[in-house]
């Protein structure tokens, strides 16, 4: 039960948790979740890794599995995929509902740049990244091609500058555009298509951003809602945005110079992080302790976006289950809505092996621990469409094996 300290309503940590797993459809799977809404829901899934994302989404949904997922995303009617993969926060790969690509890429392309991580000769003029911005929607227009299809379009449209070898991919160098791929993604003119065999293809989604303004706004709005309270700097870590530019967008937003000081967020008492934000009078939650266990994959949006990250990842956890402080690198383990844990899976063919590792202590887990353990490693079976076996002892992969 939150009460009042100063004038500001006080959220205490288990409060905060509780009704963002509730939230996150993760306290118990939603019946009839769709994969769009349990997508929605996390303010986009992670999907660097296909089979995490899956995951993700399957463990909201009460009788969601891959295919589902896959169906959403792949289906061969155009008209009807509901979720879209492309680049999404921190310029990472995410699913996102198909309905909120406008919000998204109004928000997302509007975001300020940060410094620019590329050597001196690799870089772009702004000029220069307008004309391939614009190359790449024109030859993705009505067309689904691979990076090397559409490298040889871009070239073609701009120039050979634009192929020159500057970049350094994965064991190679890529051509100089591809620096700005993801923000073409950002702006609406690209977004994956089906694969080709085994090859990755891309397509314009013919997608018109809402204005930034407008769309950045309804961006905090979701966050809060799913992750409040929180600061402007947790959302500008969540988003890899500028934290001053996050602290200005929120003062917008609470009110701040106008005579009422009513806005659309509101100011709380959070422990652990003093001052955070909420969406305007959404005050309530749950008194109720968390139960319950849960396997969550890689980059699961849960882990990433929960703040203080302290908080969830007690003790050993943040030692063990992060990855120099970044979340999302281990597969977690929660017990009670708290990081108690890492996991690996190995598949094969149709067996999946699920190997945990708890790290509250050296003893043994209790049975009732254990068989609700089974019961999960046995749901992620049946989401991932196959038959996982449990195994309780160390994991030996490191981060994002």
């Amino acid at each position: 039960m939150t009460t009042r300290a100063r004038g500001y309503v006080t959220v205490t940590w288990p409060e905060a948790n509780a009704r963002r797993l509730a939230r996150q459809y993760l306290s118990g799977p939603a019946p009839g979740l769709s994969p769009a809404e349990a997508v929605g829901a996390m303010l986009g899934t992670h999907a660097q890794v296909l089979s995490a994302a899956e995951l993700s989404v399957g463990l909201r949904g009460a009788g969601l599995t891959r295919t589902d997922v896959r169906t959403a995303l792949w289906t061969d009617d155009a008209a009807r995929r509901t979720l879209v993969k492309t680049f999404g926060p921190r310029g990472t790969v995410h699913l996102l509902p198909a309905a909120d690509l406008p919000l998204w890429t109004g928000a997302l392309s509007a975001v300020p740049a940060g410094p620019n991580p590329f050597p001196r000769d690799a870089r772009m003029t702004p000029e220069q990244v307008e004309e391939v911005v614009a190359a790449i929607g024109a030859a993705l227009t009505g067309a689904d091609l691979t990076v090397d299809e559409l490298s040889e379009e871009v070239v073609d449209r701009t120039g050979p500058w634009a192929g020159d070898l500057v970049m350094p991919g994965f064991q190679e160098m890529w051509p100089r555009w591809r620096q700005v791929l993801h923000l073409a993604g950002h702006r609406g003119v690209l977004a994956y298509a089906p694969n080709r065999g085994r090859r990755a293809t891309y397509t314009n989604p013919g997608c018109t951003p809402l204005p930034g303004p407008e769309a950045q706004a309804a961006l905090v709005e979701r966050y809060l809602y799913a992750y409040g309270p929180a600061t402007p700097a947790h959302f500008a870590r969540w988003l890899a945005a500028p934290k001053r530019w996050a602290e200005g967008l929120f003062a917008s937003l609470a009110g701040s110079g106008s005579d009422s000081g009513s806005g659309a967020i509101e100011e709380v008492a959070f422990e652990g992080a003093g001052r955070a934000w909420v969406v305007a009078g959404d005050t309530d939650f749950p008194a109720g302790p968390v139960r319950g266990v849960r396997l969550l994959p890689y980059f699961d949006a849960f882990a990433i976006a929960s703040q203080p990250r302290e908080r969830l990842f007690p003790g050993r956890a943040f030692e063990r289950a992060l990855a120099g402080g970044q979340a999302g690198n281990y597969p977690v383990l929660l017990v009670d809505g708290t990081v108690a844990g890492v996991w690996h899976q190995r598949r094969s063919g149709k067996r999946i092996t699920v190997t945990v590792e708890p790290l509250e202590s050296s003893e043994p887990l209790p049975e009732a621990r254990l068989r609700e353990l089974e019961d999960e490693v046995e749901r992620v079976g049946t989401i991932m469409e196959g038959r996982a076996e449990l195994t309780v002892g160390a994991v030996s992969v490191g981060a994002h094996a």
